[in-house]
């Protein structure tokens, strides 16, 4: 006979995991999304990793910019290649931590909010990534994708594949700060924000599980 021993998580994981006993609000307008960006050495999943993290909240369209989060990584892995985009240098003045530090950050600000970002599959896989070089299981959190969300407003229907660079002229949405993980988050949350009314326009009552649904897997890049 072989006894099994329930697997013993951290104390963080334990408090990010017991926030979705409670449910997500009924009412739309008080669900917290939690849109979020990570700047990584690379595009390979498995082999590149995060270089820092940025994420601010909206409720009820509203960014709230005092419910936010910025960390930087210690950096391991290194390409320069990829300086030139996000300018995050191994070394320098910026206080970095350790990706599990970063983690804990991240849960604990995260909680149970619905989880927000442009190409939403990347940032997802890499942050899981971390996870489980901690030995900890994926996120719980539900996601949206804003690309899939501008797809939903039908403005364009002539292809299915669109960059924050392209959403933000198109909706002459300010790049500042683009290529940090904070200034990707502040720019898609005002894409998200803007996205919504048009949603709620064509459409009497907004939905999680409206927004949620979809057919297609939105790209990576």
């Amino acid at each position: 006979m072989f006894w099994f021993k329930k697997k013993k998580y951290p104390l963080f994981w334990k408090s990010y995991k017991d926030c979705f006993k409670e449910k997500q609000s009924a009412e739309f307008e008080n669900i917290r999304f939690v849109i979020f960006d990570t700047e990584t050495t690379g595009l390979d999943i498995k082999k590149d990793r995060i270089l820092s993290i940025g994420t601010i909240a909206v409720i009820d369209k509203t960014i709230k910019v005092s419910d936010s989060l910025e960390s930087y990584l210690t950096q391991d892995l290194f390409n320069v290649e990829t300086v030139k985009i996000h300018g995050i240098l191994k070394k320098g003045s910026i206080h970095k931590v350790t990706e599990k530090v970063a983690i804990i950050q991240f849960l604990a600000h995260v909680k149970n909010a619905v989880l927000v970002a442009h190409h939403a599959a990347f940032d997802i896989a890499m942050i899981n990534q971390a996870l489980k070089r901690l030995n900890l299981p994926k996120l719980k959190n539900k996601v949206l994708d804003t690309g899939h969300l501008f797809v939903k407003t039908k403005l364009n229907t002539t292809k299915k594949h669109f960059s924050l660079d392209q959403l933000s002229h198109q909706f002459n949405i300010p790049q500042h700060d683009r290529h940090t993980a904070s200034g990707d988050a502040f720019i898609t949350a005002l894409l998200f924000v803007k996205l919504l009314c048009i949603l709620k326009k064509k459409n009497t009552v907004i939905s999680l599980a409206y927004l949620q649904r979809s057919n297609e897997r939105i790209g990576l890049l």
